[in-house]
This record gives structure tokens, C-alpha cells and sequence, in this order.
């Protein structure tokens, strides 16, 4: 527990979790505004802003290398952070079915008793894995299209609808994701930024994490 002026405040996010999740973001975003011209026509006007069709594929390139140094970074720099990840998003229980219908209320402005949640709530897994499955779509469509030589015309074929389609989920998921962060769940943004929360949104929002924080508190105090 910390204080940041006079609130309280937990450790939430290591350093190397958050560059791993501003490397993809960012990443992502070029991707799309390099491919929107590649895609259609109507976004011919952005050629210009990357030097022309050659200078939009070699930036999509670079921006596709980038897309695959997330998972690394976190296993590498935040090894404890991506295990914690890993083992929260595979965990399902009780509370975590119980959040959606509670989540829907509280969403739409109704009263809700939303059940404490894990360090990751059910919300935050439901989007860990629908990160996951678009961005196994976009990597393998990708290098299929990008390196055509090594593979088998079928396939290719198939490379390009299912990378239009991890795209189109990938930029909902994005959507959807961004405005949680920024309207539902905005003291969410302090902890991927800064890396730490405070106690009252870590309570409401993770209450079963709040609840092991405070259970740690005097062993950790003991051990002083």
C-alpha cells in the first residue's frame, strides 16, 4: 500500500506489463491506419501520409514486427505479471459467470451487486481471450500473405478472408476495450499508465485481489 497525495494506492501493473500493453496498442493502431488504404479505395487519401503504397507496406511491416513483441517483453521483463495473467484468465468460477449479468445492469446505468472479482475480472478474461484468438488470426494470416513462397496456394487463399476477419474483431475488441478504459472503469487507466490504483477502485472493481492484498498485509509487516 502507497500514497499518492491523499489517497491511498496498490501496485497493480509491473513496468514490463506495461510496455508489453503500449507496444501492442500502439502497434495495432498503426497496422490499421497503414492497412485501411491497402483495404479500399476510399482510404486512398492516407497513401500520402505514409509516402505512398510502397511506404504504407514497408510501415505495416514494421508495425506487424512490433505486433509480436508483447508476449515476449512480458515473459522476459514481467515474468511474474505474465504468469499471474495466464493464471487468471484459464481460472472460471462461480463469481466470474455471476459478473456478466450484474455487469449488464451496472452498464446500462441500472443497480447492480456485482460479485468480487480476481485480479483480472471476468470482463478483463473475456477480453484477454478474444485478444488472444485475433492476434493468433492476424500473426498467421499475416505471415502467410507476407512470405506467400512457403505455402500452399489453398492456404494462402484462406490467409486473406481470415485476416480481414481477425481485423474487423480485433478493431471491435479494441473499441469495446478503449471505452471501458476511458467512460466504465476510468481509474483503470492510472494503473496501465503509472502502475498502481487506488485502494477504493482496486475494492469495488477486484475485490477478491483487495481481499489477498489485505491478507498479505501483516506478513508482509511481520517480515519488516
Amino acid at each position: 500500500m502507497n500514497k499518492s497525495g491523499n489517497q491511498k494506492t496498490v501496485k497493480r501493473f509491473n513496468l514490463g506489463f506495461r510496455i508489453s500493453h503500449w507496444v501492442n496498442a500502439a502497434a495495432f493502431f498503426v497496422l490499421y491506419i497503414s492497412a485501411l488504404p491497402m483495404y479500399t479505395e476510399f482510404f486512398d487519401w492516407l497513401y500520402p501520409v505514409f509516402g505512398g503504397p510502397a511506404g504504407a507496406r514497408l510501415v505495416h511491416r514494421i508495425a506487424a514486427v512490433a505486433f509480436m513483441l508483447p508476449l515476449p517483453i512480458m515473459i522476459i521483463f514481467d515474468w511474474k505479471g505474465f504468469s499471474n495473467w495466464a493464471k487468471n484468465i484459464f481460472s472460471w468460477k462461480k463469481h466470474d459467470l455471476q459478473f456478466f449479468p450484474q455487469f449488464m445492469k451496472e452498464f446500462f446505468g441500472m443497480k447492480a451487486k456485482v460479485p468480487k472479482q480476481d485480479f483480472f475480472n471476468a470482463g478483463e478474461k473475456i477480453n484477454s481471450w478474444l485478444m488472444i484468438i485475433t492476434t493468433i488470426m492476424l500473426i498467421c494470416s499475416g505471415l502467410i500473405m507476407w512470405f506467400p513462397q512457403y505455402f500452399p496456394y489453398g492456404i494462402i487463399m484462406w490467409a486473406y478472408p481470415m485476416h480481414s476477419i481477425g481485423l474487423g474483431l480485433a478493431a471491435a475488441v479494441a473499441i469495446g476495450h478503449i471505452y471501458m478504459s476511458l467512460v466504465t472503469a476510468k481509474p483503470s487507466m492510472r494503473g496501465i499508465i503509472k502502475g498502481d490504483v487506488s485502494e477504493e477502485y482496486a475494492k469495488d472493481h477486484h475485490g477478491r485481489w483487495y481481499d489477498e492484498l489485505q491478507a498479505a498485509e501483516p506478513k508482509k509487516k511481520k517480515h519488516a
